[in-house]
């Protein structure tokens, strides 16, 4: 059975189009390698060469395959509802909108606190190299650089996001030229592929609980789908730039923790006793070619976290809140729009606002970093699992669809390695997710109970084969007693 072609515009949705459509696909492209930031390996080598017993090189390859399968569920979701909000919108309109509060709610571990990951990551990294100025105020400094990039608009941050890429990109490739000079040279240990399998340590439990660390870096391909309202293409862009951004940091991953695998000083000492200060990696690079490449790799480690990758977490966190608020499942506030600069500026403000306490706060503490950084991993891979199941609820189940490779047999392949992921997570990050998993739920509970329960604008046209809304109950089809004032952002549009 053929597929109803899916609307191309929210006013299809029962939504204004407030936010600038500027963006092509170069530029989602480039954002998406920003978010991701193709030297993410510098920061975390240390951990996943410890966690993966050396073989850094396989878990970047498993983990790029575990997120190809969810880029093509995105890319799937993107075309049928192609608006703001990510897995929230996906999960929502694919499922039902319960299900699409707990997906934000879950998700926001990933959106809200990887800001303050980042600046805690370059402020640390900062401070090594200029121990005069405290890690905290380098973090206030990055905070409010990253905060006026993202107020003056998102084509501001589109020319910022390429300026910063290339520099990443010189910096990589001058180390994988030194780095491979240096192997054939006779440093390290020469050129062998134990970084991709070593049949001494090779465990099947020990490389799935690396990915879980590497996965970190593969986080914010999908952040280009909260650009689905300023993306000026077809929908198909979204999903169409995802995938190449993860093919093509993917693969930038892969080759320099190979190289840098084998130039490791001690790996027999970084497995025994891991990474504690986070210089495994410009260790590598010193061997490479001394002391100025180590130098150089941690000064684009902080800024690339601290900057790059920062300005586009908070643009990506500020899209997740405004999408949930016009929804009337956050405060009504975040869904403002600046008038001029087309950005939802009280969003953009209190991303701002959490990163710079929750910066501050785990600056202060010695687990800091690992703390958030499990969480993040957590809720951005639970959330993954909830939109592979949106995949196969909102197109076999509901619209019948036969498209069994894209519909069915990816969301399925892509659900079973993320929960084995998940599974061979850090136990520690699994509490604390379950967690925050409960809090939501009793949100969720508070939101029903006062009447606010979780809705969507109009019913999803493309829900049935044939084009009629899936849902005629009076939730989706007519206004509601708490439905907004007809000057929300929620205001449906007359057939």
């Amino acid at each position: 059975m053929s597929e109803a072609p899916a609307p191309q515009t929210i006013e299809s949705y029962g939504y204004r189009q407030e936010l600038r459509r500027s963006l092509r696909f170069t530029d989602l492209l480039v954002y998406g390698l920003v978010f991701m930031v193709p030297i993410a390996p510098f920061g975390i080598f240390g951990s996943v060469f410890q966690g993966s017993g050396g073989m850094v090189a396989l878990a970047y390859v498993l983990g790029m395959v575990a997120m190809m399968f969810t880029a093509l569920s995105y890319a799937q979701m993107s075309r049928a509802f192609p608006m703001a909000g990510s897995v929230y919108t996906y999960a929502g309109r694919g499922i039902a909108p319960p299900v699409g509060f707990l997906s934000g709610w879950m998700i926001l571990l990933d959106y809200v606190l990887v800001p303050g990951l980042l600046y805690l990551i370059a402020g640390v990294a900062m401070n090594s190299l200029v121990p005069a100025v405290p890690v905290w105020l380098w973090l206030v400094g990055f905070v409010l650089l990253n905060t006026a990039v993202n107020y003056l608009g998102v084509e501001m941050t589109s020319k910022v996001n390429k300026a910063m890429l290339v520099g990443e990109l010189i910096v990589l490739l001058v180390f994988i030229g030194f780095g491979l000079a240096a192997l054939a040279a006779g440093k390290g240990r020469g050129f062998d592929l134990t970084p991709v399998y070593n049949s001494q340590t090779f465990s099947w439990s020990l490389a799935f609980g690396a990915v879980s660390v590497a996965v970190l870096s593969f986080l914010g391909f999908d952040g280009i789908s909260t650009l689905s309202e300023e993306n000026r293409d077809s929908a198909k862009a979204i999903g169409r730039s995802m995938i190449a951004a993860l093919l093509l940091a993917g693969s930038l991953f892969i080759a320099q923790t190979w190289i840098a695998s084998l130039l490791v000083p001690d790996p027999d000492a970084l497995i025994a006793q891991g990474d504690p200060d986070g210089t495994a990696f410009y260790d590598a690079a010193r061997v490479a070619a001394g002391g100025w490449l180590a130098t150089v790799t941690a000064a684009a480690t902080a800024v690339a976290w601290g900057f790059a990758n920062s300005l586009v977490a908070q643009a990506a966190t500020s899209r997740l809140l405004y999408a949930m608020a016009r929804d009337r499942q956050l405060p009504a506030f975040l869904a403002k729009v600046h008038p001029r600069h087309r950005v939802p500026v009280n969003a953009t403000l209190l991303t701002a606002g959490i990163s710079l306490v929750l910066g501050l706060y785990t600056a202060s503490r010695e687990d800091g970093i690992t703390l958030l950084s499990t969480l993040v991993n957590f809720g951005a891979l639970t959330t993954f699992l909830v939109l592979h199941v949106s995949v196969v609820v909102h197109y076999v189940v509901r619209r019948r669809s036969r498209d069994w490779w894209r519909h069915l047999v990816a969301p399925v392949l892509g659900f079973a390695i993320l929960a084995y992921v998940v599974v061979n997570a850090d136990i520690a990050a699994q509490r604390l997710g379950f967690v925050w998993l409960a809090v939501g739920g009793l949100v969720l509970t508070g939101l029903i109970l006062t009447g606010r329960r979780p809705r969507l604008a109009v019913a999803d046209a493309a829900a049935s084969p044939d084009g009629a809304p899936a849902d005629s109950s009076p939730t989706n089809s007519s206004r509601t007693d708490d439905s907004p004032a007809d000057d929300s952002p929620l205001t449906k549009e007359n057939p």
